[in-house]
């Protein structure tokens, strides 16, 4: 079923109606899923990630650095999400490394699509630690079987400590160890704020908001959104 607008607008419109009508946000999801003919937000979501996550887990490849680059509300967090569900349902392992959110909220966001991390018991690692780097992360995965998916939420906060190797060592580490052992790392980005949609539908490498130096080239695919259009395409 075809929705009357991108997923992001419909859950700012629940937003909005969950403020105006002083009603729990899932309420407001819920009635928001009505009115595109579904039950329940939670069915919506899973049918929405079934058919675009479904589409980009087909052309990831073990050895993958995929980059996932948007502007703030346009669904980049979720698509990760989404992919990290179709690895599993697969029957792969997946992880979500995220300096942003806590365990439970990464919990509700698996829970919005329907898939409630309870039911992937051993197929899911949930990591929240404030030591979260490429080393880190090298390290919790060093046992990973090949094909495990892992989600690093987000790049720019790589770079924030003065005692971690500086962003393009890292990069250059993860890539290295997701090709050693056959892993696909998706790593979310922030855009820069200059990006105009005026000049061109979505975002792309040149867009990708740094601090410090980096060859976005490390990167082996890359997929940035925007108003519900999605580009996904090889790096080099």
């Amino acid at each position: 079923m075809r929705l009357s607008a991108p997923l992001y607008r419909l859950k700012r419109e629940a937003k909005l109606l969950s403020r105006d009508q002083h009603i729990p946000l899932h309420a407001a999801l819920d009635r928001v899923a009505a009115q595109q003919g579904f039950a329940r937000w939670s069915l919506l979501a899973s049918s929405h990630a079934r058919g675009r996550a479904a589409r980009l887990f087909a052309q990831v490849q073990p050895g993958d650095l995929v980059l996932i680059g948007a502007r703030p509300g346009q669904g980049k967090t979720l698509l990760s999400v989404e992919l990290a569900v179709e690895a599993m349902k697969a029957g792969q392992r997946a992880a979500f490394f995220t300096l942003e959110y806590t365990e439970a909220e990464v919990e509700d966001r698996f829970k919005a699509l329907g898939a409630d991390p309870a039911g992937f018991a051993g197929l899911l690692d949930l990591d929240t630690s404030e030591t979260i780097c490429a080393d880190h992360i090298v390290a919790r995965l060093a046992t990973a079987p090949r094909g495990t998916l892992a989600v690093i939420d987000y790049l720019q906060l790589l770079d924030r400590r003065r005692d971690t190797p500086d962003l393009a060592t890292q990069v250059g580490t993860l890539r290295a160890f997701a090709r050693a052992r056959g892993l696909v790392f998706v790593v979310i980005s922030q855009i820069h704020r200059s990006f105009d949609p005026k000049a061109k539908s979505c975002p792309d490498l040149a867009d990708v908001r740094l601090i410090n130096d980096l060859d976005l080239k490390l990167f082996t695919k890359a997929c940035f959104l925007h108003a519900g259009e999605i580009k996904f395409a090889a790096v080099n």
